[in-house]
C-alpha cells in the first residue's frame, strides 16, 4: 500500500474531481488497478478514500488554518477548535467539521452499496425431506461498539472480537445441526446488535457507554456482519429474519434491519419481519415461536400476550415458545402452554456490568432445533 501512496492519492483525486463521486466505485476501481488483493478490502479502502476527500475539502475551505497546521506539523483533520489572535482580538472558532458522516451521507453510501452490488441471488431449489426441522439461530445481545478491557473487567471485548464470535458461533451452530434435516431457518436479528444509538455515545435513553469505534463505523460493521452471516445460511435452507427492537439501539437497530431487508430485496429465499413491533411470532407447522428483546413486557405476561396477539397460530399449534434476550444469561420456565427462555450473549463484560457484579455467566451463541410435530427437540450451544 505504501509504495502506491502518491499514485493512489493522485488516482483518487483525478477520478473524484473528474465527476466520479461514487466513493464505492472509486474504491473498487483502485483496488483492482493497484492489485491490492487481501491487503485491503474494498470497504476499508472506501473509508480511507472518504476520509481523504473529507480532509482535502476541509483544507480547501480553510486555507489559512491548513497553512498554520502544516507549519506546525499538525494533521488538520484532528483539529476541533482553533484560535485566531492579533493585536486587538483573540477569536476562538470551530472549523467546519462533522464528527462523522451525516445521516444523508450514510444513506447515500448505503444506496451506493446497494446500487453497485451484483444481486446474484438466484432462487435455490431445495431438497424436500419427509422428516425435516426448523433451525433457530439467535446471536443475542452482540453489542457492536462495546468496549471492555481485561485490565478492569478481566476480559477484552471490542468490534473485532464481536464479529469473530458471531461468525464462529453461527458456524458452530451449523456444525452441531448437521445431523438434522433442516428445511427452514429462523434467524433472530436486532436485540442490541449495536451498543449505542447516538453520536454522543449513549443508548437510546441517553445512558453513556464505553465504546469502541465511531457510531457510523459500528453501523457499517454490523451491516457487513449480517450480510456475511445470511449469505452463509442461505446455502443451508430458506431463511426468515425476525427483528427485535431493543433498548441500546432502538432507532439505529431499526434502520439497520431495514437496510438488510433492502439488500436482499431480489432474493426469493429470504423473508423478513422488520416492523417496530416489540413482540413477533412465527409458525412452523405445529410450533409457534415468539421473540422479544425482554426489556418490556414481564416474563409471566408473555404467554397470554402470545395467545392474544397470535390467535390463529395459537389455535393451530401445540408447541409454543418465547425466546427473550436482554439479561445475557439463561432463564427458562414452563408456563401453561408456553415455555419462556432467555438466551446467553457472546458479548464481554464492560465496566458497568463488572462494577455491579453482573458477570461470569457463560458467553455463547445459541440455536434450537424444532421438529414439525414434536416441538423443540435439541438445544445447540457454542461457548466461548
Amino acid at each position: 500500500m505504501n509504495k502506491f501512496n502518491d499514485d493512489l492519492i493522485k488516482y483518487i483525486e483525478d477520478h473524484y474531481h473528474n465527476g466520479f463521486k461514487n466513493k464505492t466505485l472509486i474504491a473498487k476501481m483502485a483496488h483492482k488497478h493497484f492489485e491490492m488483493g487481501d491487503d485491503y478490502t474494498v470497504e476499508s479502502l472506501r473509508r480511507k478514500i472518504s476520509k481523504h476527500i473529507q480532509t482535502s475539502e476541509r483544507k480547501k475551505d480553510n486555507p489559512a488554518l491548513d497553512q498554520a497546521c502544516e507549519e506546525r506539523g499538525i494533521d488538520i483533520s484532528t483539529v476541533g477548535i482553533a484560535w485566531q489572535k492579533d493585536k486587538q482580538w483573540s477569536i476562538q472558532f470551530k472549523p467546519s467539521r462533522n464528527e462523522g458522516p451525516s445521516f444523508e451521507e450514510m444513506l447515500k453510501d448505503h444506496i451506493e452499496d446497494v446500487n453497485n452490488h451484483t444481486f446474484k441471488y438466484e432462487k435455490i431449489k431445495r431438497t424436500k425431506y419427509p422428516s425435516s426441522n426448523l433451525l433457530v439461530i439467535d446471536p443475542a445481545d452482540i453489542h457492536i461498539g462495546k468496549l471492555a478491557t481485561s485490565f478492569e473487567t478481566g476480559e477484552d471485548y471490542n468490534n473485532q472480537i464481536a464479529v469473530q464470535r458471531v461468525k464462529e458461533g453461527v458456524k458452530g451452530i451449523l456444525d452441531k445441526s448437521s445431523g438434522f434435516n433442516i428445511d427452514a431457518i429462523l434467524f433472530i436479528a436486532g436485540n442490541d446488535i449495536l451498543h449505542i444509538d447516538t453520536p454522543k455515545r449513549t443508548t437510546s435513553a441517553g445512558t453513556p457507554q464505553d465504546t469502541d469505534g465511531m457510531w457510523y463505523e459500528n453501523f457499517l460493521i454490523a451491516k457487513r456482519l449480517y450480510i456475511d452471516v445470511l449469505d452463509s445460511l442461505i446455502n443451508v435452507a430458506d431463511i426468515h429474519v425476525m427483528y427485535n427492537p431493543s433498548n441500546h439501539d432502538y432507532t439505529n437497530g431499526f434502520f439497520l434491519a431495514d437496510a438488510i431487508k433492502s439488500w436482499y430485496r431480489e432474493c426469493d429465499n429470504i423473508t423478513f419481519d422488520t416492523s417496530i413491533a416489540h413482540r413477533k411470532y412465527y409458525q412452523y407447522h405445529n410450533n409457534l415461536i415468539g421473540t422479544t428483546h425482554g426489556d418490556g413486557a414481564k416474563q409471566q405476561d408473555l404467554p397470554l400476550l402470545m395467545a392474544e396477539e397470535s390467535k390463529k397460530s395459537w389455535s393451530e399449534t401445540k408447541h409454543r415458545y418465547v425466546y427473550t434476550h436482554h439479561v445475557h444469561h439463561k432463564v427458562s420456565k414452563d408456563y401453561i402452554g408456553v415455555t419462556v427462555e432467555s438466551l446467553r450473549s457472546p458479548s464481554g463484560t464492560d465496566s458497568w456490568h463488572h462494577r455491579n457484579g453482573y458477570q461470569h455467566s457463560p458467553k455463547a451463541v445459541e440455536g434450537f432445533i424444532h421438529s414439525k410435530d414434536h416441538g423443540q427437540l435439541a438445544r445447540l450451544t457454542h461457548l466461548f
